[in-house]
């Protein structure tokens, strides 16, 4: 049977990740008559006003807008708001061009989204078909394509629970069972040794510590508005990298990754050489571990 190889996940948020602002921003908000500052006024007050959950609060408001002003709100029709998505530089050929890095190094490269905005506008931005599995908000549709219930809320905190789905390999949200099953750490999926999880601020905060905590990598992207919040999170240990949001080949963010894939690439090696020995005279194989050797 052909050796498998290992798994290498890379774990984004979205808004001003991988575009350059908020995703109800380029569409969806204008349609409404509204600026950005005003619509996510209106939804944070509401928010606060009610304590409601914030995505929960921001979903509504998206509806609530939209039935005021007579406006159509279906499934396609948001998908149709994700065409105006404006994607930082290089970001459109990054997944091609990782992928073949990483298995040019011996690994495969698999991308999730981990995102409090919505899945639907992420769709229509011409990504999609970029990655195994897209964590983010997201309505459930009547027959008709209109919005009924809120199907998924990811807020920041709950965005941890996609990093497990993701190491042990149970993608399916409804599946809680498996996902809390006992598993030893050498038959989980994807190591958080080998996941690299990269965001803009302080919403990926959870996710990030959960890289630093386990032996994955964590990176902040910025653009001139959010530096000095991402030079914080560097400076307090928070995060392993920081660049500015530019994707494109040969620029600090694209050397450096591919870095931490070589040596993701050697550290799975390495192991492989290790567990090979060891079960050759019997003895314990270990979890494996980038700092191991």
């Amino acid at each position: 049977m052909e050796k498998q190889l290992p798994i290498v996940a890379f774990l984004y948020d979205f808004d001003k990740t991988l575009c350059t602002t908020d995703m109800q921003d380029y569409a969806f908000i204008p349609s409404l008559g509204m600026t950005p500052a005003e619509f996510w006024a209106e939804a944070n007050g509401f928010g606060r006003a009610n304590r409601i959950d914030g995505i929960l609060a921001y979903m509504y408001t998206m509806l609530r807008e939209a039935e005021k002003k007579n406006l159509p709100f279906t499934r396609a029709d948001l998908v149709e708001k994700g065409r105006g998505i404006v994607l930082f530089p290089g970001v459109a050929d990054w997944f091609r061009r990782i992928n073949a890095f990483g298995e040019r190094q011996g690994v495969r490269v698999e991308h999730y989204i981990i995102s409090s905005g919505l899945r639907e506008i992420i769709e229509g931005c011409g990504l999609g078909s970029e990655f195994k599995e897209i964590y983010a908000s997201e309505f459930y549709y009547d027959d008709r394509g209109r919005p009924v219930w809120p199907k998924l809320a990811v807020n920041f905190t709950a965005k941890t629970q996609f990093v497990y789905r993701i190491n042990k390999g149970v993608l399916d949200v409804s599946d809680d069972k498996t996902l809390n099953d006992s598993m030893p750490d050498d038959s989980k999926r994807v190591p958080f040794t080998n996941m690299i999880y990269m965001g803009d601020g302080l919403s990926d905060v959870p996710c990030m510590k959960m890289m630093r905590s386990y032996g994955g990598q964590a990176i902040a992207v910025y653009q001139g508005a959010n530096r000095v919040g991402v030079e914080d999170l560097l400076a307090k240990g928070r995060v392993d990298f920081i660049f500015p949001a530019d994707y494109r080949e040969g620029t600090a963010l694209d050397a450096t990754v591919k870095n931490i894939l070589r040596k993701m690439a050697i550290s799975d090696r390495l192991w492989e050489e290790n567990t090979q020995q060891l079960r050759a005279i019997g003895g314990d194989v270990l979890p494996n571990q980038v700092g191991l050797f």
